[in-house]
């Protein structure tokens, strides 16, 4: 374990961790090879078997201490036990989130790429936990390829007995719809994805109630990530206390790090929580493109406060490390941005995704987020001045915690952070502030 100035990898071993997501095998995304590998196993125990109950399935993934993948980060097992009691004249719905949008992230598409049945049978496993006859997994629409790719292996997995009626001749029943979405971001917010399931305009829900009370149409639902529901198959397999040991004690488990940007071997790459951003860096992507030196890293998609070179010595990717380093795990989506990065080029493009991304159904989100991307974009064309710096980060005070979803928060932590952690940069693009009147005064002369 190399020991850095302000901390210590939490990954253990790194160097000597052997893949369980994306395991090294040829052709996985097949039935066949899956079932070589052991695939279907442990769902076909779970049925056959007293020891597995559906309250065992929970506790277990509550052992793991499993936290989700998809960007909160919220307790998996704590989550499941927010269904209400069953009640057969009341449906429940599973739902999972695989509406990956967010900049900078590229992890689930692997999974559904490369192990597109471990994710199905953890929604298997996952609806016999909490009792589901109904499983949708919510799909971005720009991933027509991998759709395709998995509504045949699901059409296998039904055909095989995995999938459906009285499945494997017991009396569990599930089915697995794949929906393919539109394309907009927002639908990776759960109340929103509910709606857009439902057929109607994809805008968030006030909340409480919170799905597992009213989901879809109205009924309990629970929403998981891709990543989250990946890792059920493997915690039940081995047992949740060997998912606990594995990285960070209180963030543990495998995850799933797409690192892009200005590394030398971008790309998704899977090792224990925990790692030393620098290690992930320097060891893992090669180090940085070209010799350059680090000026910023995003640690968890474009959303997530952005770190100066000097601020992550030490740090590693955990919740709770990050969160003390000033910023968040995410979704694991690294940025990496060398010492020729324009930061002020960089922020316009993230304002402007969030601009256009925004429902338009909550006013601070509507307008805040077009006028942060028209005063960074003022600053970038050199027409800026010193006092637009405190109006950004005014604005962002005004659009943080007052919507009905997070996508406000999502458009002003890069701004505020951004300016915070590089001032000097956006100072050196701006003119002066000049006095009420001097600007009339300035065009005359």
């Amino acid at each position: 374990m190399e020991v850095h100035p302000q901390g210590q990898s939490k990954a253990g071993d790194w160097q000597s961790y052997q893949r369980v997501l994306l395991p090294p095998v040829r052709d996985l995304h097949q039935l066949e090879v899956y079932e070589g590998e052991g695939g279907y196993q442990i769902f076909r125990d779970v049925l056959s078997t007293e020891k597995w109950s559906p309250q065992a399935i929970t506790e277990e993934i509550q052992r793991s201490v499993l936290r989700g993948r998809g960007g909160a980060g919220f307790p998996c097992g704590l989550k499941w036990t927010f269904m209400p009691p069953v009640d057969e004249n009341v449906p429940r719905f599973l739902c999972c989130n695989a509406d990956e949008s967010e900049p900078g992230t590229f992890k689930d598409r692997q999974l559904m790429e490369y192990n597109p049945h471990l994710v199905f049978e953890g929604i298997l496993l996952s609806c016999y936990a909490m009792s589901i006859k109904t499983a949708y997994m919510y799909v971005r629409g720009e991933f027509a390829d991998w759709i395709t790719l998995m509504e045949a292996e699901l059409e296998k997995a039904y055909a095989k007995g995995y999938v459906g009626q009285n499945i494997l001749g017991t009396d569990f029943s599930t089915d697995i719809v794949i929906h393919k979405g539109a394309g907009a971001y927002i639908c990776g917010e759960e109340s929103s994805l509910m709606t857009s399931l439902e057929g109607e305009r994809a805008y968030p829900r006030v909340k409480p109630p919170f799905p597992a009370q009213k989901g879809i149409w109205g009924y309990p639902t629970t929403i998981n990530n891709v990543e989250t529901l990946a890792c059920v198959p493997l915690i039940i397999r081995r047992g949740g206390e060997w998912f606990s040991r594995i990285g960070a004690e209180k963030h543990p488990g495998p995850v799933l790090y797409g690192i892009s940007g200005h590394v030398n071997r971008p790309g998704v790459y899977e090792y224990p929580t925990g790692m030393l951003i620098t290690d992930l860096i320097e060891k893992v992507a090669g180090g940085m493109r070209n010799g350059k030196k680090l000026k910023a890293v995003v640690p968890g998609g474009s959303s997530t406060p952005v770190l100066t070179a000097a601020m992550i010595d030490g740090v590693t990717m955990d919740a709770e490390t990050l969160r003390d380093a000033g910023s968040m795990m995410g979704t694991s989506g690294m940025l990496i941005m060398d010492e020729d990065t324009d930061m002020v080029a960089w922020l316009r493009r993230v304002t402007h995704f969030y601009h256009h991304e925004s429902c338009g159904q909550c006013t601070p989100c509507r307008e805040g987020t077009g006028w942060l991307e028209n005063i960074v974009a003022r600053i970038e064309e050199g027409e800026g001045r010193l006092r637009d710096l405190d109006l950004l980060v005014d604005l962002c005070y005004q659009m943080e915690g007052r919507t009905i979803c997070a996508l406000a928060d999502a458009a002003a932590w890069p701004v505020r952070y951004t300016i915070e952690r590089f001032r000097d940069e956006f100072e050196a693009r701006c003119r002066p502030s000049l006095v009420a009147g001097a600007e009339v005064l300035e065009t005359v002369a």
